[in-house]
């Protein structure tokens, strides 16, 4: 459990090294109304929701004060027994999975969960950079756009990112902190 907790430890250290302003602290929640994710609000914007279900007392006595910000939710030790033998936890994701957009549509990502994450295009999805997230979720090889991340590309619960446009063909997204949270994104037309 020291080796777990010494790793883990190491989450806070890069994510904090990632942002020249010190610890993420997550701005104060926008209120979004509207339909479910999966669709199109008025003006064409595709709406993609990152969600987690972490329990502030168990994930901020392993990783560091401010890890978590919601209320309940799951034990830090289940989530890494969940995670060891699935490779993912369902909780953590990205809603939808899959997008049909029509091609300069924007894509907005929406932090819904209690902790920091990433909404990273990539070639290939891969792991990220957490090596024992990698490890645990079977992704060995790191997405090099991870290893490239700039602080504001750090999401705090109750965040967005709205910089991306949908393109002709297929786009890939990932979290950067947890590999598995995933979406897959057609461009269509025009």
């Amino acid at each position: 459990m020291r080796h777990l907790t010494a790793t883990m430890t190491a989450v806070c250290v890069v994510i904090a090294a990632c942002s020249d302003s010190g610890p993420i602290r997550p701005p104060q929640a926008e209120s979004v109304t509207g339909p479910a994710a999966s669709r199109s609000s008025e003006d064409g914007t595709r709406r993609i929701e990152m969600a987690d279900a972490c329990d502030p007392t168990t994930f901020d006595a392993a990783l560091g004060a401010g890890t978590c910000t919601r209320s309940g939710g799951m034990r830090f030790s289940q989530f890494i027994e969940q995670l060891t033998k699935h490779g993912s936890v369902a909780a953590w994701h990205f809603a939808p999975t899959v997008v049909e957009g029509r091609v300069g549509q924007t894509l907005l990502a929406m932090n819904r969960g209690g902790e920091v994450h990433t909404f990273t295009e990539v070639e290939q999805f891969g792991g990220g950079i957490v090596p024992m997230l990698n490890q645990l979720s079977g992704n060995p090889v790191v997405a090099p756009e991870c290893q490239a991340l700039a602080a504001d590309d750090f999401i705090p619960p109750g965040g967005s990112d709205s910089d991306d446009r949908v393109e002709s063909g297929t786009e890939l997204y990932q979290c950067c902190i947890h590999p598995w949270m995933r979406t897959t994104v057609h461009g269509h037309g025009g």
